[in-house]
């Protein structure tokens, strides 16, 4: 909770030497605009979309081999179109910041020593790799799937893929089978790339049984292609080994970029329903790219030469966000590892030894280091650590103070919330603005973010629905086959026509900073990760003691959250230590370990709507204390007995676990 006291305020050299001062001094000769504060500039940029993200195009001067004819059309959200007309490619604005005397990439994997990529060798690789799509017959539309770790060869193989059009998605290994078949099999990849393991905590982790089974599942996979990442003699039957792969093509050779329609689809990631599938979220090259140049220039100031960190795994979205960073002229570090070996020192360490400039993280792994008693600052040299970037669950007010004390006291902690939906930030960093303790500093330009009562009236100082009421680009131009968009519109904009409910709680101060205090559906963010209850409910429906369940997360005091899963038991059956460790482990091994409660406990019954859904959004706000009695009609619960349970226990269950 943010008690509005300043932990930090910039300089004026800081002020003046950002991206943003520069943008605004360009709309001043540009526009004949010119505005007093950020919150004037903001309120300018909601006021007039089309106008903003025209100044973005030309600002960042993006390249397009046909010109757009219109800005912004459609009446309402999400049937509108931007740039109509024009054309282009991501990875070509990707390889416009190459340069000769800097790495393309840096890349650490755990217990390895520092590798640095330059951009001659990044190019020719992803010329060797975009070759042996085409001769795979991968053509413009097709997708491309991948099953790797945070490597070099990631991002080598987006580059490819996404440099003849194709759609790339990506899976982290430690995701489970069913989990990736899920997502896969909607969108129905022709390649599929794959990695036979990876390491974590000093650990190997072979993927060998699980490719085959997902080749084997989803029967649109007609090329495959395995990293020996683990073991460089891996094999796989049927499968193409990356350096054969590369071997294939003459190293030498143009590469080229095939320009496609400003919302021609990019890439799918996942965010999950509560009641179904994954939801395929499908995000457009241009989208993406105008919201990757603003967020990272404007709102984390990236500069050209910086090194910029984001400790992630190709599963989120950050590992899109991080690959981001060479938009703007900065060397994206790519860490593959546990960021706690052999203590959470390793990656403070690994700031001091390239050094990083933006070194971005989660809150739980801030709060670590706190709890912990770390001090980097005095451990490590940092001088050359601009800013620290956090984001994936709300960052408590304490941990504000710990980075002030013990890391840097005076980094520019630009905490960040967006999420998988849209693939950048709705909410982050301002250079010009101060830090307040507990609090992000802003909405984004372009964002025209507030905080919605039940009537649907703007509220200030108090928590509220967070709704958007503008488009912006990068939102998804559709989930894949989702056949008539039902789907999509039910996800954001069911209960607003024409605004997207994005499902967080939030509290706009008057200052302009804001607090996020979790999430207000089901789905749970576990550590960052968004997880849906129908994934582990899948686990649950194939383990005979188990009647049913509820899988919940709660946001606790101090950044943590705890996941608690609710289960009836057959008749006749226990909760024993030996079901517990069943339960625990069938959802490990489906899904990912990120999926696995923090305790088991057994209830009487679930309860229902009428229509039959699980009543998960209710449980949770009971058990957070809210009273629910005034917003819920019981005679629409299938089951009162078990609401009127989990009343009953709630009380016992805060002072517990809360």
């Amino acid at each position: 909770m943010s008690d509005q006291t300043v932990s930090w305020v910039p300089s004026d050299a800081f002020v003046e030497q950002s991206n943003l001062r520069n943008y605004e001094q360009w709309l001043e000769v540009h526009r004949g605009l010119k505005f007093e504060n950020y919150t004037a500039l903001w309120a300018w940029s909601v006021d007039n979309v089309a106008a903003f993200w025209e100044t973005m195009w030309a600002y960042f001067d993006v390249m397009s081999d046909t010109p757009y004819t219109k800005v912004l059309s459609g009446e309402e959200m999400p049937d509108v179109k931007w740039f109509e007309g024009a054309t282009l490619n991501y990875a070509a604005h990707i390889f416009r910041q190459k340069h000769p005397d800097r790495p393309a990439l840096i890349f650490k994997a755990e217990d390895q020593p520092v590798v640095r990529i330059g951009w001659a060798t990044l190019e020719r690789k992803v010329y060797q790799m975009q070759q042996y799509l085409r001769a795979a017959g991968v053509k413009q539309g097709d997708r491309v799937a991948a099953y790797l770790p945070n490597i070099p060869e990631a991002i080598v193989a987006f580059l490819a893929a996404n440099s003849i059009g194709a759609v790339w998605s990506c899976c982290s290994p430690d995701f489970g089978v069913n989990t990736v078949i899920d997502r896969f099999a909607q969108i129905e990849p022709v390649f599929f790339i794959a990695a036979d393991g990876y390491r974590y905590n000093g650990k190997p982790f072979s993927k060998l049984p699980e490719i085959q089974q997902i080749v084997e599942a989803i029967d649109s996979i007609n090329t495959v292609v395995l990293i020996p990442y683990l073991d460089e003699k891996a094999t796989f039957s049927g499968a193409v080994s990356w350096i054969d792969a590369l071997a294939e093509t003459e190293e030498e050779g143009t590469l080229e970029f095939t320009s496609v329609p400003f919302e021609h689809p990019i890439w799918v990631l996942y965010s999950s329903g509560t009641t179904g599938r994954p939801k395929a979220i499908t995000h457009s090259h241009g989208g993406v790219l105008l919201e990757h140049l603003k967020y990272l220039a404007f709102h984390n100031d990236v500069h050209p030469g910086e090194n910029f960190f984001w400790f992630t795994t190709t599963g989120w979205m950050m590992w899109n966000f991080l690959q981001a960073s060479m938009l703007a002229g900065a060397t994206p570090v790519l860490f593959d590892g546990s960021p706690g070996r052999p203590d959470l020192n390793a990656l403070w360490s690994l700031s001091e030894e390239l050094p990083i400039h933006h070194f971005g993280t989660s809150a739980p792994y801030l709060t670590a280091c706190m709890k912990q008693g770390l001090k980097p600052g005095e451990t490590f040299d940092l001088s050359a650590l601009r800013s620290i970037g956090s984001t994936g669950a709300p960052l408590p007010a304490e941990a504000f103070d710990w980075v002030y004390a013990s890391v840097k006291n005076d980094v520019w902690l630009c905490s960040m919330s967006g999420g998988t939906d849209i693939c950048t930030a709705f909410v982050g960093g301002c250079p010009s603005e101060p830090v307040y303790r507990g609090a992000i500093q802003c909405r984004c330009l372009g964002c025209a973010m507030y905080a919605y009562d039940e009537s649907g009236e703007r509220l200030t100082d108090q928590l509220g629905e967070m709704i958007v009421e503008q488009p912006m680009p990068s939102m998804p131009i559709y989930f894949w086959n989702d056949a008539g968009g039902e789907r999509y519109q039910q996800s954001y904009f069911a209960n607003y026509p024409g605004k997207w409910r994005h499902g967080d709680w939030i509290k706009i101060f008057n200052s302009g900073s804001l607090i996020i205090q979790g999430r207000s559906d089901a789905t749970l963010n576990r550590k960052g990760i968004r997880i849906g209850t129908a994934e582990i409910y899948a686990v649950l429906d194939g383990i005979q003691e188990v009647a049913d369940g509820m899988v919940l997360n709660l946001e606790k005091g101090g950044g943590d959250d705890v996941m608690p899963l609710f289960v009836t038991l057959q008749e006749g059956a226990m909760l024993t230590d030996e079901l517990v460790a069943t339960i625990n482990g069938s959802i490990r091994k489906a899904c990912s370990p990120r999926h696995v409660p923090d305790f088991i406990a057994q209830v009487a019954g679930i309860p229902y709507t009428l229509s039959g859904k699980k009543m998960e959004v209710p449980v949770k706000k009971i058990l957070l204390g809210m009273d629910v009695s005034t917003n819920m009609n019981k005679d629409a619960v299938r089951n009162p007995e078990a609401i009127e349970a989990f009343v009953a226990l709630s009380s016992a269950f805060r002072e517990k676990h809360l």
